[in-house]
C-alpha cells in the first residue's frame, strides 16, 4: 500500500482522533489540527490553529509541504454545531457555525490546492452529514453549513478534475463522538416557550447520537477512500434506516419526505 501524506483537521476528539489513529498505525505521514493541547497520539504531528484563521491554515500547509515536500490528502474533519429554533439563534453563533465547518473547509482546500495541482493529484475528503442532504429541523444552520459544503464541493470537483484533483464528500448520521456533548443549543426562555416542541426534538437528536455508530467505523471508510484509485463522488455513512431515509429524500415529493421527518422528531 502506498503511504500518504496526509492533513486532517480536528483530531482532538472523535472522528478526526480515530482517523488520525488508524492511518498512523497504517504507516501514513499523518498532520492533525487542534485548538488546544491534546493527549498525543503515537507518529501524528500537531498544529495548534483554528480553521477559521486563513493565514494560520497556510502557514501550516506550508511547514508540511516544506518538510514532506508534497500533501497527498486533506481530510477536512473540523466542525461544530448548534441547535435551536432558527429565529433565537444570534448573529455570532451563525457566524461561528458557518465560519467553522464553511469556511474552515475553505480555508484549508484553499491552502492545499496550488499544491496538490502542482503535483498533479491529491485527494480532498470533506466531512458533510445527512444533515447536507436534508435540512434538520431544529439543527437549521448547521444543515445550512453541510448545504454549503456540498455545493462548494460539486463545483471544486469540477474545477480541479483536469489537475488531477478527486473531491470525496463523506455523509455520517448518527455516531457517538463528543459532538453531542460540545453543542451548542439555545437556552433562552423566549424560545422554549415559542417552540415547545424543541426540547423534544433535540432530546430525539441526542438520543439517537448516543446510541450511534462508534467513530471508527468512519475512519476505516476513510482509509478506504485514501487506498482507492476511484473512490465515488460521496458516500453516506449511516445505519441502515438513516441510508434508506436519504434514498427516501431522494425519490419522494418533499411534502412526502417532510411529513415523514417531522413525524420521526415527533414536530
Amino acid at each position: 500500500m502506498n503511504k500518504s501524506v496526509v492533513l486532517i483537521t480536528g483530531i482532538s476528539s472523535g472522528f478526526g482522533l480515530e482517523t488520525a489513529r488508524l492511518l498512523a498505525q497504517e504507516g501514513h505521514t499523518v498532520y492533525g489540527t487542534v485548538r488546544r493541547s491534546v493527549e498525543p497520539l503515537p507518529n501524528v504531528h500537531y498544529l495548534t490553529l483554528d480553521v477559521r484563521d486563513r493565514e494560520a491554515v497556510a502557514k501550516a500547509v506550508d511547514e508540511i509541504v516544506a518538510k514532506e515536500g508534497r500533501i497527498d490528502v486533506l481530510v477536512n474533519n473540523a466542525g461544530m454545531g448548534i441547535g435551536g429554533p432558527l429565529e433565537f439563534a444570534t448573529d455570532e453563533e451563525i457566524r461561528l457555525q458557518m465560519d467553522t465547518n464553511f469556511m474552515g473547509l475553505v480555508h484549508c482546500v484553499d491552502a492545499v490546492l496550488p499544491h496538490m495541482r502542482r503535483q498533479g493529484r491529491g485527494k480532498v475528503i470533506a466531512l458533510s452529514s445527512i444533515g447536507g442532504l436534508m435540512g434538520l429541523p431544529f439543527q437549521g444552520f448547521y444543515s445550512a453549513s453541510k448545504f454549503a459544503i456540498e455545493g462548494y464541493c460539486e463545483a471544486l470537483r469540477l474545477e480541479t478534475k483536469s489537475f488531477g484533483l478527486q473531491v470525496v464528500v463523506l455523509r455520517p448520521g448518527d455516531f457517538a463522538t463528543g459532538f453531542t456533548g460540545s453543542r451548542k443549543k439555545v437556552a433562552d426562555e423566549a424560545a422554549l416557550e415559542a417552540y415547545p416542541v424543541y426540547k423534544t426534538a433535540i432530546s430525539k437528536v441526542e438520543h439517537d447520537e448516543n446510541g450511534g455508530l462508534k467513530p471508527v467505523v468512519l475512519a476505516r471508510r476513510i482509509s478506504k477512500i485514501i487506498r482507492k484509485k476511484n473512490p465515488r463522488n460521496g458516500y453516506v455513512v449511516a445505519s441502515l434506516e438513516q441510508r434508506l431515509s436519504v434514498l427516501l429524500k431522494r425519490i419522494l415529493p418533499a411534502k412526502w419526505f417532510g411529513r415523514i421527518l417531522g413525524s420521526y422528531y415527533k414536530m
